[in-house]
């Protein structure tokens, strides 16, 4: 029988090796996984843990969701890729899926969620200079203070958070920032007749899980129409039912000109993202002007179709919407003066945790690993919580007991 001191010496030697070889980009908490089944991972020593990151909420439909998994091995079986040269027999029946599920004329599909901003990013210039004819080379992006769209060099570019574009310069022109929730600050930005797209989180996930103003989304895509501006809406964390609703945009009934997607168009099995959009939008781009070798590929096609039938079937934005009131009750019931601000909708949630006595938002989520639940902090003092839309009321209620356990215990 291997000893459980055997198994702490693996988890030790397992994250060692990280430490050597990996790149140094994430620090991650100190536990090691291997097996994860809807709402719970187990570590290497064998413990159970409530997963209240869900891959930064790739893993909406659970972990390992058998449906998902099987259209990944039947796939996997008889095609995996063929690139864009050739024709396959999953992606029109995937286009068509998704562009129907979600209410637009195309899709360009890639691969992953920083992938799609760009593609996005790209589409809005391009339409910008074929229909809106803004002069070459003139044509402006607005988009908010905070936001995070992803990692790569443009993207940066529009970053307002030092440890994201700090030393990553010169950066991509064509970039204004504005502040988020400011619906004046993007009317005075419109007035620029250069402007070709406003790119926005309708939540900000990784800021802290920032929700505007009711009416927010709804005044800015308007502002948009009147001034013949792009709304582009990155839901990649907020979309696939997430907060309640399909897409977050879905609260205030607005329709993104493009819509991005990614993380759990997949279930979390394999990465795929989307950019869709209207034949007046998506048509702009030409054979050979965008792509990707593995974007559209018949094992993505097959999953992702797999991944939202679930998503309706399993009925993930009501006991989203469901689940998430229930938890955020709970959360108001823990009595700690740590515990600045909760925020959040459906299961996107977020606690601001004063620092107290040198106690920090990590050292709070390491209090929660040691009693059965992970999360991470953002940001250093805010911890984000983003279960799997599978969760119950009774594993919501045990979760949220969990912490104010440890936060209560912090404070002892």
């Amino acid at each position: 029988m291997v000893t459980l001191a055997v198994k702490k010496n693996r988890a030790g030697r397992l994250i060692e090796l990280e430490q050597q070889y990996g790149a140094h980009n994430y620090h991650p908490l100190p536990v090691v996984l291997e097996r994860g089944e809807g709402v719970y991972v187990w570590d290497v020593e064998g413990k159970q843990y409530f997963d209240f990151l869900s891959a930064y909420s790739a893993v909406n439909q659970g972990h390992c969701h058998p449906k998902i998994v099987d259209a990944l091995i039947e796939q996997a079986k008889k095609l995996t890729l063929t690139s864009r040269a050739f024709y396959n027999d999953s992606l029109g029946e995937y286009e068509e899926f998704i562009a129907t599920y979600f209410g637009y004329d195309k899709v360009l599909p890639m691969n992953t969620g920083a992938e799609a901003v760009e593609t996005a990013f790209k589409l809005c210039r391009k339409w910008a200079y074929l229909v809106k004819k803004i002069p070459d080379n003139k044509a402006k992006i607005i988009a908010c203070e905070g936001n995070f769209h992803g990692r790569t060099t443009t993207i940066v570019s529009m970053s307002s958070d030092p440890d994201s574009y700090k030393g990553y310069g010169p950066y991509t022109p064509g970039i204004e920032l504005i502040p988020y929730n400011n619906i004046e600050a993007l009317r005075k930005a419109l007035e620029d007749p250069n402007v070709a797209g406003f790119l926005v989180e309708p939540i900000q996930g990784e800021a802290g899980v920032v929700v505007p103003d009711e009416g927010y989304l709804k005044a800015a895509s308007e502002l948009c129409k009147e001034k013949n501006v792009l709304f582009i809406a990155d839901e990649v964390q907020t979309g696939i039912s997430r907060t309640g609703r399909l897409l977050a945009c879905n609260h205030e009934n607005v329709r993104p000109d493009i819509l991005i997607l990614g993380k759990a168009l997949s279930g979390g099995v394999y990465p795929i993202s989307a950019v869709l959009a209207d034949d007046k939008i998506m048509l702009c781009i030409k054979p050979g002007e965008h792509g990707s070798t593995f974007g559209g590929n018949p094992i993505a096609a097959r999953v992702a179709i797999a991944a939202l039938e679930v998503v309706h079937d399993e009925k993930l934005s009501e006991n989203a919407a469901t689940m998430g009131e229930i938890f955020r009750e709970e959360l108001h019931k823990i009595k700690s003066e740590r515990i600045e601000v909760i925020r959040g909708k459906g299961l996107l949630n977020a606690i601001v945790i004063k620092p107290i006595n040198g106690i920090t938002a990590w050292d709070v989520c390491m209090a929660l690993k040691e009693n059965g639940l992970l999360a991470k902090p953002t940001h250093d003092h805010i911890i984000r919580f983003a279960p799997p839309l599978v969760i119950t009321k009774d594993q919501i209620l045990e979760a949220a007991d969990i912490i104010k356990r440890a936060i209560e215990g912090l404070d002892k």
